[in-house]
This record gives structure tokens, sequence and C-alpha cells, in this order.
């Protein structure tokens, strides 16, 4: 009988965070549901629960190293094992150039890039103390293989954490560690929807405007559900990419193609 995998998404209240959760589950793990809102987090842990899987929800704050520690600790507690952590908290709030603030670019990177860092570190310590490796996955973006108009602290963000994805996957190999990230295009979320109506606004256009610009990239000719990023993020969480590491895999429609 195989031992239930244990897996942590932050951000997981709503939008992609949620649907990986919801995936995860359906593929046989428990899930810690992580996110800075605990109502969002109780929802969508309540939702797997519900569903027959096993979800607890756990409220941090990504930019908050103790509280990422702190998550990780509970949900190890909770299961007795820890596998994979996926940090797929983010913001991205518009930023032209010229209006780029200090503390506009402190928040981006403390939630963006920081607390993928305060991810890896919690996940690190617990997958040592159980005395066996595990999965780390990390939210990047298209956005992180071309800058993207108006978004510039968020791109900057999310090119630092394939940097940093390649260089943790390297260090960490030793310990039998895998850290691969997820490049979403634009997908149906509120964040998505905040995008937009910052994006059309700028551009003195109704809302709706923004997101036909952008998609006019898209291969596909559609916009991404969240259910198609989950499920590049199980392939990440399962067996089946147990070969991969340092990558940055694009799932985002054909908008980028290296």
């Amino acid at each position: 009988m195989n031992k239930t995998k244990v897996a942590l998404v932050t951000g997981a209240g709503q939008g992609i965070g949620k649907a990986i959760a919801i995936r995860l589950s359906k593929d046989g793990f428990a899930v810690a549901v992580v996110d800075f809102n605990g109502e969002t987090a109780r929802s969508t842990a309540a939702q797997i629960n519900e569903a027959g899987g096993q979800a607890i929800a756990l409220v941090a704050d990504v930019s908050d190293r103790d509280q990422v520690f702190a998550a990780v600790e509970e949900t190890t507690k909770t299961w007795g094992d820890f596998n994979v952590i996926i940090n797929n908290a983010g913001i991205a709030p518009t930023t032209l150039i010229e209006n780029i603030t200090p503390e506009i670019v402190d928040k981006v990177f403390n939630i963006n890039f920081k607390g993928v860092i305060w991810g890896i570190q919690a996940a690190v310590k617990a997958f040592k103390t159980l005395g066996h490796g595990g999965k780390i996955i990390n939210a990047s973006s298209q956005a992180g293989h071309v800058g993207n108009p108006e978004l510039a602290v968020y791109s900057a963000s999310k090119f630092a954490v394939r940097g940093l994805t390649q260089t943790a996957a390297r260090d960490l190999a030793g310990l039998g560690i895998t850290v691969n990230a997820y490049c979403p295009g634009i997908v149906k979320t509120p964040m998505w929807d905040e995008i937009d109506r910052q994006v059309s606004a700028a551009a003195g256009q109704p809302v709706g405007y923004g997101t036909k610009e952008f998609a006019k990239n898209i291969t596909l000719g559609r916009l991404s559900e969240p259910e198609d990023v989950a499920a590049c993020v199980a392939y990440l969480a399962g067996p089946d990419s147990d070969y991969m590491t340092g990558q940055a895999l694009l799932i985002d429609g054909g908008m980028v193609f290296n």
C-alpha cells in the first residue's frame, strides 16, 4: 500500500493555486491549502474534503519567512510526511516604467521572489528532517521568459524565480530534491481580471481591452483555464517528472516559444 504523499500549495485560496490544490487531491495527495486569506483557504480545503480528499487550510503571508516555515511544519506534523511544495502565491500590479516606486518593487519581490526562497528553505528543512528527497515547484510565468509590457516589476520577479529555480536545482540535487517551475500565460483568474482592468484603464479603453490585446499573442487562440496550468503542475509533482530538474515549463497556449 502506497503511503499518501503530502503537498503544500501557497496562494491556494483562489485562481491557479486553488486549481492546483484540487488537482493534486484528485491525484491522491493530502494537501495543505495555504493563503494569506483564511476565508478562501478554508473554502478550497472544504471543497477538497467534501469531495473525499484530505486537506487542511493554513493562513500564511509568504513574504514572512517564519510564517512559511510554520506552515510547512504544521503540514508535516498533520500527516507525518512532506513531499512536494508548490510556491504559487504571487501578485501582478501594473507598473509603468516611469511610475515604479520603491514600495511596489519591495512588495512584488517580497511575495513573488522572497516568498519562493522561504518556501524552498522550509521544504529543504522538512525533507532533511524526514530523511528523504522531494519536489520543489515554483511559479514563474511566460513573463519570466519574455518581458511583458506594463508589467516590468512582475516580469523581473518571474525572471528572478526562473534563475533561482536553476540554481536551486543544481544546489539541491545531491539531497534527492528536484526543483522546477511552471510558466503560465493568461489565465482566467481574479488576478488576471485585475491586470486587465489596469491595462485597459491605462489605455483609456473599456474593461476587456487589455485581455484582447494580450490574447492576440496566444497561438491556441484562447485564454487558459486554471485547470490547464494545474495539469502541468500535476506532472511536475508526480513521478513522471523524476528525471527533470532546473526547468521552467511554459504552459501558455503558445505565447512564447523556446
